[in-house]
């Protein structure tokens, strides 16, 4: 009985010792706990949405316009703008276009036309400045023969179509000056279309509006290349 005893001492000791231990460890966790309550906030995490505005190509974006912008040339309704408008209809502008039949420069003459203005087509074809010469040339003396058709019918409606000085030495510069006559003297009824099909209505109705009043009409005009 005397050895049982001092092993129960020791026993109760130990678990003494071991409540005292996990007394002190709980205390301690649970002062951690309180500390990092009440001085780290808590962190409320939420999903993150971006918002991605689409910012196009500004250079590609240049390019494109520019290809747009010389598409069709942008131009003012007097003599030049005139001029530059027929002239990217008829070639783009290119003074060196020959089409399928011939018609030739930036405006496409034909050598007919060359012929009554007195310029050889070989010399025409390739001076620039001798085509634009041509052109005015040509335009003084349809203005010439049309000039009372352009006193008459200018204000007019014909199919549709308001009829000015434009209209009428455009239609001219397609089909001839003849042609416009018969087609304004029977008001529509007689017309005539080049050999793609363009008819005299179509330049009559593109070209109408422009101011072409510093062009003087001349039965003969010169064409002075100095």
């Amino acid at each position: 009985m005397q050895q049982i005893w001092p092993m129960k001492q020791i026993i109760f000791r130990n678990i003494k010792w071991l409540f005292f231990a996990g007394l002190v460890y709980g205390l301690v966790s649970f002062a951690n706990d309180m500390f990092e309550r009440h001085t780290i906030e808590p962190v409320s995490i939420k999903p993150v949405t971006h918002h991605f505005q689409y910012v196009p190509d500004q250079a590609g974006l240049a390019q494109n316009n520019l290809k747009e912008i010389a598409k069709v040339p942008f131009v003012e309704k007097d003599f030049v703008g005139f001029k530059e408008a027929l002239a990217f209809k008829e070639s783009q502008g290119k003074y060196d276009r020959v089409n399928s039949l011939g018609y030739m420069g930036k405006y496409q003459f034909g050598k007919s036309t060359l012929r009554e203005l007195h310029i050889n087509p070989k010399e025409f074809l390739r001076n620039p400045l001798l085509q634009e010469k041509a052109f005015l040339a040509n335009l003084e003396k349809n203005k010439w023969i049309l000039r009372k058709e352009i006193k008459k019918f200018s204000g007019k409606w014909i199919n549709g179509i308001k009829i000015t000085e434009s209209g009428i030495l455009a239609a001219a510069h397609l089909a001839g000056a003849g042609a416009v006559q018969k087609f304004l003297w029977s008001y529509g009824k007689q017309t005539k279309e080049d050999a793609y099909g363009t008819k005299i209505e179509h330049y009559l109705r593109k070209f109408s509006g422009y101011d072409l009043s510093d062009i003087k009409p001349k039965k003969q005009p010169v064409i002075d290349l100095e």
